[in-house]
């Protein structure tokens, strides 16, 4: 295995860091112009998080194994990775519905946290690997028969998420890297890329092609077709994580694997940079002039959307590559790699402490809200900038758990 380049903890970093202060304001009614994702059409800092992460998912799918083989071993670690990933974001919209002989509140949140607990075990720890298997499609079994039974209470949970794409992605994108050479890479790319465009484009919808507004596109109808009862709760016609629109996303994993080339093999040493900041510059012109025709868009994850946020992933980690590996300036980066190497233990507990937060209660008001609007509301004349005060605090208690856990060198992986 290579040895392990510190620009890439660092994009990742910055990616996690970013993540962190968006999913969290104090107050969702008042945050930021930044901190919010385009309303449709259109692509905000916010709208990078994404697929900035499962861009850097290919790159260190090139970073695992430089040398790409692939034998029964191999597919055996990709499968149980990927499916531990996608188990670990499905147990994240259970956890809000789980219910155990009538209890509630403190006695509740108890017992959902042992299954947390359970999880972090079964999930987040190593053991023999085929006994990961077997455990990790039990689990799976055991959920989607609860998602599924019309009784269970978990009848309307919401199956796709962040974390179940970027496994997704990973499975996909790490089996293709193993079994081909890169140019088949780059045509499964183009035709990924291409294909659904023209099936976003010329499929008729309600009698309409070329039709890519919130409930009447492709992708929705798909998404309609196979969740339905099963999708965000916020729209319930379409998922912004579906499994339609999950087909461009493995191109954004690829071009991450096309990256992690660059910076990996040795005849680019010379001009690396150079090829990053040419190949940066061309993904974004294209994906900003395809834009005219096919809107830049995160929910539908649209092929402009792929190409533009990868050509500006690209120019980013060209900057962090040139100032850390060839200038040797590392002085700045540890914040971000302090982030960057534990990717898994922050997406999943992010996901885990605001719900925790919201039945913890103060005065009859979850413990989040009574701090935020008794603490920091009344010291900020703008309430936007007293939800980012919050968003803050938080990513700085983050900042402190993953220092300890960075300090004792201890990594949690999947």
């Amino acid at each position: 295995m290579k040895k392990r380049l510190p620009s890439i903890d660092v994009f990742r970093g910055i990616t996690i860091m970013l993540m962190t202060l968006v999913n969290n304001p104090g107050d969702w009614g008042n945050v930021i112009t930044p901190f919010l994702h385009a309303k449709w059409h259109g692509c905000t800092p916010t709208d990078l998080v994404f697929p900035f992460f499962l861009f850097v998912v290919g790159i260190t799918t090139v970073l695992a194994s430089p040398e790409p083989s692939f034998d029964k071993n191999t597919f055996l670690k990709i499968t149980v990775r990927a499916l531990r990933i996608f188990s670990l974001g499905l147990f994240l919209n259970f956890f809000s519905k789980i219910h155990l002989f009538g209890l509630e509140g403190y006695s509740l949140l108890m017992v959902r946290l042992i299954f947390v607990a359970l999880v972090y075990y079964l999930l987040l720890t190593k053991y023999d690997l085929k006994r990961q298997l077997y455990v990790v499609l039990g689990f799976l079994a055991i959920l989607f028969t609860l998602a599924y039974l019309p009784v269970s209470g978990f009848e309307n949970v919401r199956i796709p998420g962040v974390l179940q794409r970027i496994g997704l992605v990973y499975f996909v994108v790490a089996i293709l890297y193993n079994k081909f050479s890169l140019k088949v890479l780059a045509g499964i790319c183009v035709v990924l890329l291409l294909g659904y465009w023209a099936a976003m484009a010329l499929i008729p919808i309600d009698g309409v092609i070329g039709v890519f507004d919130k409930d009447v596109n492709v992708a929705a109808a798909f998404d309609r077709l196979f969740l339905e009862g099963h999708m965000w709760a916020s729209s319930k016609t379409w998922d912004p994580e579906g499994l339609f629109s999950t087909l461009p996303a493995f191109a954004t994993g690829l071009m991450g694997v096309f990256i992690g080339t660059l910076l990996t093999k040795e005849k680019y040493d010379k001009e690396r940079v150079n090829y990053l900041i040419y190949a940066g510059l061309g993904l974004t012109a294209v994906g900003y002039f395809w834009n005219m025709v096919f809107p830049i868009n995160k929910a539908l994850w649209t092929s402009s959307y792929v190409l533009y946020t990868a050509g500006l992933a690209t120019l980013l980690m060209a900057l962090i590559y040139f100032v850390v590996e060839e200038r040797g300036i590392k002085f700045w980066i540890k914040p971000f790699l302090i982030f960057g190497v534990n990717p898994m233990l922050i997406f999943f507990f992010s996901g885990i402490i605001p719900r925790v937060l919201s039945t913890v209660k103060i005065d009859g008001v979850g413990f989040q809200q009574y701090v935020y609007k008794n603490g920091l509301v009344p010291m900020f004349a703008d309430p936007k900038y007293a939800s980012l005060s919050w968003a803050i605090l938080y990513l700085l208690f983050w900042f402190a758990v993953l220092a300890v856990f960075y300090k004792k060198k201890i990594f949690v992986k999947v």
